[in-house]
């Protein structure tokens, strides 16, 4: 039998489909090797930045003069990267199913790289070509910040192209990126945001440095270095405070006190503070100077410190500073090792369990402990002073200080105060927006005694589920935190009396008492909160935030657990706690979770 014969018409439509599926196919095999060779040799162009970006980052703070042809080669890489990923082929592609994600999320990470180096970096060294950082390292006492003044207008422009950079790598949705893509991403981020950070801070610090030196006249400063071996929700105890002056440059120490002697003469509290202040801490933060950073806002502390100093000893700062003994720990890694007047050296190695465990030991007198405090800081302050060790350490550690939110600054000055704000230096609040939900977990002890020194806390937090591509739904967020006492087991009678309290305060010597204030997120409504004994906390309010406060009796060798979980309707896919930085430079003050299926950020 004969095949029928089809109509002419459907033979030609039948010939036609073939050779326009044959040239879909051709097509297809085209844009793929094209986009496999351009991708292949944007790869090569990036990993050339990584593997140089470190030398970089050395030059252009060490010597900005020579770091332009250096860096002036990572953005040849960058702009290269980003020209082989935004054509219109590559952007065809990018809509394709699974592997559309990849490299779109490629294609972003090469366009920020070209845009923080092209026009972010690249600006600001071409017009620091004739400053050195070295030029900030001080000279018998003094600061010339002349050349910063080329710098106030690229560090702004760059600090802007940084962040924008920053927040296109930081809103590539992982959802359909697959496992080293995803890491790749997540590691680029890092970077993006560290670099973000540091153009941030170098901006600001153009714009505050000339005025907080002195450079229109003499300016005074109240410094506090927080101790904490007793936790307060910034940190520490304000147990010592030293007046610093400026002037043109020069900077002097003029007075150093101790927290218990500004203390003393206190009866009443120095300002009325609002109820809701009250409520939570009552008084206390008005009445012991010790307690000046318990409220977990500097720009709350900030003028309380300044007008309690004033009350005491009738000079008025133009503003205030904190820090801790790890930062000075940071600056000795720069200065290097300093005598003190008893003979001992302290060293960025011991100084933390120097100056928050082993005075206690050698010295059982507080007044004794008050002296060395003061001995060992005014030895830190005066090595910086003089010029000692490598520009480029010193700011490098100060940026990490800065970072662990362990230096703290308010000025009196609205100008300068409205530069500071945003920063971490500021010390603000953590505030939620929609990208992120910020937590705070502020740690206080309630004890009278010293042992925070050997209290750990390790916080997480985990999204319940999560919407794709940051879309708007609804969510949980749990907080969860132990509280572990490493104090040995024999506390009450192998530590200090001073250290333990000795019971003078109603709590078992070698016994920690903590008292833990969890601040919301804004805009969240509490789930459920309780402490693994099944007790629940007191509730307040806090500049709208609701605030739980929890309680805890830690035995030396035992431990404590939390958890508190809220909800929202919200686009936020990211979550952070700002933690009291403790003694432990190995804890990491911000705890950070993605909202993925199994996210989970630790503090550790």
């Amino acid at each position: 039998m004969n095949s029928p014969v089809l109509p002419p018409a459907i033979v030609t439509a039948g010939r036609v489909a073939a050779w326009v599926l044959a040239g879909l196919l051709l097509l297809m095999v085209v844009m793929g090797a094209w986009i496999g060779i351009r991708g292949w040799m944007a790869y090569q162009h990036l990993m050339r930045i990584e593997a140089k970006v470190t030398d970089a980052s050395s030059a252009l703070a060490s010597d900005p003069s020579q770091a332009g042809s250096t860096l002036g080669r990572l953005a040849a890489d960058a702009s290269a990267a980003h020209d082989l990923t935004s054509d219109p082929i590559w952007h065809l592609a990018e809509g394709t199913p699974w592997i559309g994600p990849q490299l779109r999320a490629f294609g972003t990470v090469a366009t920020a790289g070209d845009e923080l180096l092209s026009e972010a970096l690249m600006p600001l060294v071409t017009a620091a070509q004739d400053t050195s950082f070295d030029a900030l390292k001080p000279v018998n006492g003094r600061i010339d910040t002349s050349g910063l003044g080329v710098l106030v207008a690229p560090a702004q422009t760059a600090a802007v192209s940084a962040a924008q950079a920053a927040r296109q790598v930081d809103d590539i949705s992982h959802t359909p990126l697959v496992g080293a893509i995803s890491r790749a991403v997540d590691k680029s981020s890092t970077v993006f945001d560290q670099a973000a950070r540091g153009l941030d801070a170098l901006s600001r610090a153009t714009r505050l440095l000339p005025d907080v030196l002195g450079q229109n006249g003499e300016r005074s400063y109240l410094v506090l270095v927080q101790n904490n071996a007793e936790w307060r929700s910034l940190g520490g105890i304000a147990g010592t405070a030293i007046l610093l002056k400026t002037n043109q440059g020069a900077i002097s120490l003029a007075a150093t006190e101790s927290g218990t002697s500004l203390s003393s003469g206190i009866k009443n509290p120095v300002v009325d503070l609002p109820a809701d202040v009250q409520n939570i801490y009552e008084t206390r933060p008005a009445r012991f100077f010790q307690n000046l950073t318990q409220v977990p806002d500097f720009t709350f502390d900030g003028p309380l410190a300044q007008e309690m100093y004033k009350q005491r000893t009738g000079v008025s700062v133009d503003g205030v500073i904190a820090l801790d003994p790890v930062v000075l720990s940071y600056l000795l890694r720069a200065t290097g090792p300093v005598a003190l007047p008893d003979g001992s050296t302290l060293s960025a190695e011991n100084a933390v369990k120097t100056l928050l465990s082993d005075v206690y030991q050698r010295y059982p007198d507080p007044s004794a402990q008050d002296a060395f405090f003061a001995a060992s800081t005014g030895a830190v302050f005066n090595a910086f002073l003089e010029g000692r060790g490598s520009t480029v350490s010193l700011l490098t550690n100060l940026a990490t200080a800065a970072d662990q939110r362990r230096v703290l600054m308010w000025s009196a000055d609205p100008d300068e105060q409205a530069i500071l704000e945003g920063s971490s230096v500021a010390g603000e609040l953590p505030q939620t927006d929609d990208d992120t939900a910020r937590f705070g977990v502020y740690l206080n002890d309630g004890g009278g005694s010293k042992m925070s020194y050997y209290v750990k806390p390790d916080v997480s937090l985990a999204w319940d589920q999560c919407a794709p591509d940051g879309r708007n739904g609804p969510r949980q967020l749990t907080l969860r935190m132990s509280l572990a006492n490493t104090a040995p087991t024999d506390a009450e009678t192998s530590l200090p009396r001073y250290v333990t309290a000795n019971g003078a305060f109603g709590t078992a010597p070698g016994t920690a008492t903590v008292v833990n204030d969890v601040y919301l997120p804004e805009g969240f409504e509490l789930v459920s909160a309780e402490t693994a004994a099944g007790t629940g906390p007191s509730t307040g309010t806090f500049e709208g935030r609701q605030v739980l406060t929890f309680g805890f009796q830690l035995l030396p060798q035992s431990s404590a657990d939390l958890t508190v979980t809220v909800r929202a309707t919200t686009t936020a896919s990211k979550a952070e706690a700002f933690v009291t930085p403790t003694a432990d430079a190995g804890i990491e003050p911000t705890v950070k979770a993605t909202c993925e299926a199994t996210a989970v950020a630790t503090l550790q």
